[in-house]
């Protein structure tokens, strides 16, 4: 996520929400942001201090703060280095999240919290299938707070939930995409190699960012609520973690 710009600004409101939403369930302190991306909603955790992570060393450019480039799935981190940490809309990314997971313990001093968001796959991917080439693996709220409690002793789930004009945008996108993969009733793509796959998604999304859309510019960050429930409906799913 680099953008705002066109049809990318929905989902730029919805990680800058999560940010905002997510900063009252963190303690204060240093503060670890997992896969943080241009961090464009960091600012969010003030008066925290942060320091972005992420694998990729472009995106951490220009930051007014500390980052490291790096994988969560193995951090330059001393054990305890962080009073808290939070990913959002990182851990569906690698193969191996439990590793993710482990290793944010692992930098998380015993106290801390961990906070996870991640899509909700009821809600994100249609015909039980993951669509997006660069997610390895997507969770439902049973299969999120499964993954966390096999490594914190205290897992809360949250939702983070739409407002109508932004669930309005979502429907139509779900309905494209149905409407595209019904072109496809063997479901060959499985076969396409995911580099392939990557670039074709791509195009699409240079498309999206280069369109005039109204409706979708007019999303902020008041669209997007936290809630506990009905998890099964949330857009993402937030899990907090005590570590011990």
């Amino acid at each position: 996520m680099s953008t705002s710009a066109g049809g990318f600004n929905p989902i730029w409101q919805r990680h800058v929400a999560a940010y905002s939403l997510c900063a009252p369930l963190l303690p204060d302190g240093r503060v670890l942001d997992l896969g943080c991306g241009v961090g464009h909603s960091y600012e969010a955790l003030a008066p925290r201090v942060t320091v972005g992570l992420d694998v990729d060393p472009d995106v951490l450019s220009g930051q007014r703060r500390e980052t490291r480039v790096g994988d969560m799935r193995a951090l330059p981190f001393a054990d305890g280095d962080f009073d808290a940490t939070i990913s959002v809309q990182a851990i569906e990314h690698v193969p191996d999240p439990e590793r993710a997971l482990a290793e944010a313990r692992r930098v998380v001093r015993p106290g801390g919290v961990a906070v996870f968001v991640t899509p909700n796959r009821l809600t994100f991917s249609p015909l039980g299938e993951i669509v997006d080439p660069y997610h390895h693996v997507e969770f439902s709220a049973a299969e999120l707070r499964s993954a966390c409690e096999a490594e914190f002793e205290r897992v809360e789930l949250h939702g983070l939930f739409g407002s109508s004009r932004y669930l309005e945008l979502v429907a139509a996108e779900r309905g494209g995409l149905e409407r595209l993969l019904r072109l496809d009733p063997l479901r060959m793509r499985r076969l396409v190699p995911r580099a392939m796959r990557k670039r074709l998604y791509d195009l699409g999304l240079r498309r999206a960012r280069r369109a005039s859309d109204p409706p979708a510019a007019a999303i902020g960050p008041a669209d997007f609520t936290l809630r506990e429930a009905p998890l099964e409906e949330a857009l993402d799913l937030v899990a907090v973690c005590l570590n011990g």
